[in-house]
């Protein structure tokens, strides 16, 4: 099976899940920078969603360019993570909306976290269907990013219910540690 149609789906949700978090934006009333300071919440939590929406979008494209094909269960794994990232634009707003409250950014860790579940679960379906020694499975290595987050993701949710900046702080964190670019599924895809 292709990847081709696997893709541009992938990417045309994405580019939903990004439109609705920005249509989500209340317009300020009024037309000083003091209307803008009550929308500050809201603000950090799109940008902070739209990075994370870019990390995964970039990690995709270089997963399904290391991937030699696709097949139902890979397809079923992709929705998995397509449907925890489109639950993404109401987490933002959410939490947003009422000032990094407990609950709300809990839900957003929580998000973030089965987002991060899922994608690995659509990296292990791949190496299975193109076997362990295949050049996906050589480039992923031990992934410490990929184990270090949910972990990380897990602390946020437990922060979020006494100290809702320490969680929105480790979720910068995990957002910065995918940021830094990473190479190994690049110079895979670069030599196959």
């Amino acid at each position: 099976m292709g990847k081709g149609r696997l893709e541009a789906f992938s990417d045309g949700v994405l580019a939903i899940i990004i439109t609705i978090m920005v249509l989500e934006l209340k317009v300020p009333h009024g037309s000083d920078w003091g209307a803008l300071a009550p929308l500050l919440p809201s603000f950090w939590s799109y940008v902070l969603s739209f990075i994370y929406v870019g990390i995964y979008w970039n990690n995709h494209h270089h997963l399904l360019h290391a991937a030699s094909q696709v097949s139902g269960g890979v397809l079923w794994a992709n929705l998995h993570l397509l449907f925890w990232l489109s639950l993404l634009p109401f987490a933002t707003g959410w939490m947003g909306e009422n000032h990094f409250a407990p609950l709300p950014t809990a839900l957003y860790g929580v998000v973030l976290l089965m987002a991060a579940i899922a994608y690995f679960g659509l990296q292990q379906c791949i190496v299975a269907l193109d076997g362990s020694n295949s050049p996906l499975q050589r480039a992923l290595g031990r992934d410490w990013k990929g184990k270090l987050s949910p972990l990380l993701y897990l602390s946020a949710i437990l922060a979020s219910f006494w100290m809702h900046w320490l969680a929105q702080g480790i979720y910068a964190l995990v957002a910065l540690l995918w940021l830094i670019p990473d190479r190994r599924l690049e110079h895979v895809v670069t030599r196959h």
